[in-house]
């Protein structure tokens, strides 16, 4: 982390991001000191990089899973601005849970505890002894072949519900496939995947 002293905070951040290379918005920092005097104006911020939350999902995950009595070894690597943490262990069927539920809500909670401590919306991916990696495949597979049947069919097909990195990796393997455009429909746990003919 670096800090960043100029008479506002809006001052302070256009140095950030001129010193960082890179925008405004996609800085993640907090406000240390902001002083409104009579005769000058000071404020500091501290700007967080990929780096800081990397090393705090790490740290948040390992000691969250050790809490359960669960020993686990992680790697980490951050890829189109998504941190990727592999976790394995001697139990990776209890982390990866019934259907993936315990490795999904494992996956939501390290997101917003590092969502919270960098005021600043991160996408993090999980994943257990390569569950999810296999899971993509099979889930590329399947959408790959429905839309092969919407195309000789020319009907729309509605896959099951899937959380939203499974969903975006339907809607990457398909995106360009011709006669074919996908879209998300439904809420929550019910959301899913509509492949959909076109002319």
């Amino acid at each position: 982390m670096k800090q960043f002293t100029n008479k506002t905070v809006e001052a302070a951040l256009e140095d950030a991001a001129i010193d960082l290379g890179v925008d405004i918005k996609s800085l993640a920092y907090k406000v240390v000191e902001e002083k409104s005097g009579l005769f000058s104006k000071k404020a500091t911020i501290e700007v967080y990089g990929m780096d800081d939350a990397v090393d705090y999902a790490e740290d948040y995950l390992q000691k969250t899973i050790a809490a359960l009595g669960i020993e686990i070894s992680t790697s980490a690597t951050v890829e189109d601005d998504i941190i990727r943490l592999s976790i394995d262990s001697e139990r990776n069927p209890v982390l990866i849970g019934k259907g993936g539920r315990t490795l999904q809500a494992l996956n939501e909670l390290v997101r917003l505890a590092v969502s919270n401590k960098f005021h600043h919306r991160f996408r993090i991916l999980l994943d257990v002894g390569g569950y999810k990696e296999d899971k993509y495949d099979r889930i590329e597979r399947i959408a790959r072949r429905v839309a092969r049947d919407v195309v000789r069919d020319r009907m729309d097909s509605k896959l099951e519900a899937m959380t939203p990195d499974e969903r975006r990796i339907v809607h990457n393997c398909l995106n360009g496939m011709e006669h074919i455009a996908t879209e998300s429909e439904g809420e929550g746990n019910e959301r899913a995947v509509v492949i959909k003919y076109v002319d």
